[in-house]
């Protein structure tokens, strides 16, 4: 017996580079998360080796595979590359039918997606010219503050309310930040009022789209639970978080990629 195909999405990002393999029926079969780094290509070539290994599987095991993200050239033996809006909205949709909206903060970018009800993008914003509102807004404050990336959301939500940050600009912002802690302001609050800053402007990236329940928030930032509290706020609605939120954008890649195995032309 031969051994079964799976089909792989690869997405270059530029802070992590994911992978996430399927088979025919769309099941995971394995994902895996590297960091980016200076080389995107050596980065993609990684990320599928180990997702095949925690699958099992050889290399020759993949039957397509499409390449998403900002490096998504980058990726060798790709079938395809894809656009992350057309593949988020995919793996949004594989992981519940009824999202209607995504918010995606990645670490370069912000975007917002509205699908219908085949997971089609009906419409989107993205925010590719300025790091405020994404995750290495977040990196460079948590440097600033010598604060743990993955401490910030707890702590932000245990401030008895916000600083305030005025600036949008992640160099300025940085100033105001070094400035409030000379004057003797909490961390916590500082951070609370990072977290509002990034949902201000990514809610304002939104509500050019239209948020309509179910909303999903997908990307690193998915996982600051100051920023997901702001956005439910925001949007006067839960926001679903998946398990992976990362691994989005490759999920919808590697369906994809068993479309077009199978001859279904279901790329917009």
């Amino acid at each position: 017996m031969g051994v079964k195909p799976c089909f792989a999405g690869v997405d270059v990002g530029s802070a992590t580079t994911k992978a996430v393999l399927v088979d025919a029926d769309g099941a995971v079969l394995a994902h895996a998360l590297l960091p980016s780094g200076g080389n995107l290509a050596a980065a993609a070539d990684a990320v599928v080796a180990k997702a095949l290994a925690d699958a099992g599987l050889a290399r020759d095991a993949i039957a397509a595979l499409i390449s998403t993200g900002y490096g998504r050239e980058n990726v060798a033996g790709r079938l395809k590359a894809v656009t992350e809006i057309t593949c988020h909205a995919r793996g949004a949709h594989a992981l519940n039918p009824g999202v209607r909206a995504v918010i995606d903060i990645g670490g370069q970018d912000s975007k917002a997606i509205a699908l219908d009800a085949k997971g089609m993008v009906k419409k989107f914003e993205m925010n590719d010219k300025c790091a405020a509102g994404t995750g290495r807004f977040l990196e460079v404050m948590a440097r600033t503050l010598d604060v743990d990336l993955a401490a910030i959301g707890p702590l932000a939500l245990t401030a008895d309310a916000p600083a305030r940050i005025s600036s949008t600009c992640t160099v300025f912002a940085e100033s105001e930040v070094i400035s409030l802690l000379a004057k003797g302001e909490s961390v916590p609050r500082i951070l609370a009022g990072l977290c509002a800053a990034i949902t201000q402007r990514v809610y304002a990236l939104a509500s050019r789209v239209g948020m309509a329940p179910v909303l999903m928030m997908t990307g690193g930032v998915a996982k600051n639970s100051g920023v997901v509290r702001g956005i439910e706020q925001a949007a006067g609605m839960p926001v679903v978080i998946p398990e992976e939120p990362q691994t989005v954008g490759a999920l919808g890649a590697a369906l994809y990629a068993r479309d077009a195995a199978e001859n279904k032309n279901t790329i917009q």
